[in-house]
């Protein structure tokens, strides 16, 4: 069979993460390795309700076929709520709704990508990106990113020298590294940027879950006709919905709208409809701060732990929001070596090998805090400092 499959599926991997998970099936392990909000604060009386009140009162109606854009009633919430958070006036027939944002992702590869196109990336970055966009085989430029954002001198480098199509980023508390770029910086990389045909894809599944500061400026308001949105449901309601959406000019839009009739036809309505009647009805901003609160209180419980029990040399972000932290061990000491050790102790995280494009071995690693209560935080960084100090 193996002569049978597509170059393209050939070279993508798998999930590291997903092959990482099976590893901590074991209840013994403490994994700080899933992206996975706390099941805790899934809304799961009231997405109940708003089934049972749906099927009530349109039963038919919401388990027929449905257009490919999306129930309208959920895509005028998200306009809604992008008036009110950012202050974007975004038409709501510019707003597709998506499997989760995930596909998303794979639309714009679809609608942008030929074999060879340049795109860039952030470094780290978002690993499931990484494997959506390389079904479609275009050159990565991972450009770097820190605590002050995207690194512009690298970024106009490849601006220079190529001819990108798209430029993929997650502005607030990114994927994996927890960072968020400030305002200053979003507005330089949008001056490298205006005037080119570049488009930049700005991922946002995580922008509710601030725990400090205030909100930032969109690239949708810095360059609206160079700027794809993407956000997401899982987050702040339920990831098993599957259900984000996709926000683009209508040149745009028309294209990606061909790219989903082939993919699935629509997303899931029965799931939009309930979704729909549980916003309708229930206060999100509250039950989102609440999830905030716990997960604040989380993060912090980790970032003391790394204070007390990291050796020396060891360094870590502390984002203002969203699921994980970075972690920097000192130089030489590879992250892929600290995870066999650290498995060995029954503790999980990710090594930051999946998150750049050539996946080299790095000395860096992602821990997630938002599944874990705040003592299994401490004895799971308690066990992970032991096993980097064996190491060192």
């Amino acid at each position: 069979m193996e002569n049978a499959f597509s170059d393209r599926i050939t070279d993508v991997p798998k999930s590291f993460i997903r092959e990482i998970l099976k590893v901590t099936i074991d209840n013994s392990i403490i994994s700080f390795a899933g992206g996975l909000p706390n099941r805790q604060f899934f809304p799961v009386k009231g997405l109940q309700q708003a089934a049972n009140d749906v099927f009530e009162e349109a039963g038919n109606e919401i388990l027929q076929y449905a257009n490919s854009e999306g129930y309208l009633g959920l895509r005028q919430f998200i306009a809604d709520r992008y008036r009110q958070q950012d202050g974007l006036d975004i038409p709501v027939e510019d707003i597709l709704i998506t499997t989760g944002s995930q596909q998303g992702l794979d639309l714009l590869g679809k609608t942008f990508l030929n074999e060879g196109d340049d795109l860039i990336i952030e470094e780290p970055g978002y690993l499931g990106a990484i494997q959506a966009f390389s079904l479609y085989r275009p050159r990565f430029h991972p450009v770097p990113v820190s605590e002050g954002g995207m690194d512009t001198d690298a970024l106009a480098l490849v601006l220079q020298e190529r001819q990108p199509k798209l430029l993929y980023t997650v502005t607030n508390f990114q994927n994996p590294s927890g960072i968020s770029y400030p305002d200053e910086n979003r507005k330089a990389v949008a001056q490298l940027i205006q005037g080119r045909s570049c488009l930049i894809i700005q991922d946002d599944p995580y922008g509710d879950l601030r725990f400090t500061g205030s909100r930032k400026i969109s690239f949708k308001r810095l360059l609206p006709e160079n700027t794809v949105l993407l956000g997401s449901f899982s987050k702040i309601v339920a990831p098993a919905l599957r259900l984000g959406w996709l926000v683009a000019r209508p040149q745009i839009m028309e294209k990606v709208i061909v790219a989903k009739q082939a993919a699935d036809l629509h997303t899931d309505y029965l799931a939009q409809r309930i979704l729909h009647r549980f916003l309708r009805d229930n206060d999100i901003d509250a039950h989102i701060a609440t999830i905030v609160r716990q997960y604040g209180k989380q993060k912090e419980a980790m970032v003391d732990a790394i204070k007390k029990f990291f050796p020396d040399g060891v360094q870590s972000t502390n984002p203002d929001g969203g699921m994980f932290l970075w972690v920097a061990l000192p130089e030489g000491l590879s992250s892929m070596r600290l995870f066999e050790a650290a498995i060995a102790q029954k503790v999980a995280f990710v090594p930051g090998t999946p998150f750049y494009v050539d996946r080299k071995d790095t000395n860096t690693l992602r821990l997630n805090f938002s599944c874990s209560d705040e003592p299994t935080i401490a004895e799971g960084i308690r066990r992970l400092g032991a096993s980097i100090k064996n190491l060192l």
